[in-house]
C-alpha cells in the first residue's frame, strides 16, 4: 500500500432532516400536501383515470400552492411515486411590527426572538397590523415552513390568563 495524505474534504450538511419525502400518487388524498412543479402545495381535488390495455391509470391533481394561493395541476401515473414536503405549523408571539414590513416574533417554547419574517402582503397583513396596534394581551402568528420557505399564515389572540 501507498502511503497516501488523506485530506479528503467533506462537505457538512444539516441535519440530514429531508424537506420532503416520496409517496405513491394513487396513496395521495384531497386535503394532503404535495409537491408540484417544485412548489409546496395542498391538494383539493384528485381524480384517477384508467387508461388503455397496456397503460397506467393516472392521478390529475389539482392542488394550491400553500405560498403564493396559486392553483396548479400535474397528472402522474398512479404507481409512481411523487415528493410530499415536510410542513411545519408553530405558533409565535408577535412582539413588533417594524417600518420595514418585517415582524419580530417570540417562540414561546424556548423564548428565542424570529426577526427574519416579513408581515404578510394584504388583508392578512392588515388585519395582524390593526390587531396588533390595539390589543393589550398580544397576538399569536401561525407560521408554516415547508421545503426552506416560512410565511404567516394566520392569527389570533393570546389566550387571557383567568
Amino acid at each position: 500500500m501507498a502511503d497516501h495524505d488523506h485530506d479528503e474534504e467533506f462537505e457538512t450538511v444539516d441535519s440530514g432532516a429531508a424537506s420532503t419525502f416520496p409517496k405513491q400518487c394513487s396513496a395521495l388524498r384531497k386535503g394532503e400536501h404535495v409537491m408540484i412543479k417544485g412548489r409546496p402545495c395542498k391538494v383539493v381535488e384528485m381524480s384517477t383515470s384508467k387508461t388503455g390495455k397496456h397503460g397506467h391509470a393516472k392521478v390529475h391533481m389539482v392542488a394550491i400552492d400553500i405560498f403564493t394561493g396559486k392553483k396548479l395541476e400535474d397528472i402522474c401515473p398512479s404507481t409512481h411515486n411523487m415528493d410530499v414536503p415536510v410542513v411545519k405549523r408553530k405558533e409565535y408571539q408577535l412582539l413588533a411590527v417594524n417600518e420595514d414590513g418585517f415582524v419580530s416574533l417570540m417562540d414561546l417554547d424556548s423564548c428565542e426572538t424570529k426577526d427574519d419574517l416579513r408581515l404578510p402582503e394584504g388583508e392578512l397583513g392588515d388585519q395582524i397590523k390593526a390587531a396588533f396596534e390595539k390589543d393589550e394581551n398580544g397576538l399569536l402568528c401561525s407560521v408554516v415552513a415547508a421545503v426552506g420557505e416560512e410565511m404567516i399564515l394566520g392569527w389570533k389572540n393570546m389566550p387571557t390568563k383567568d
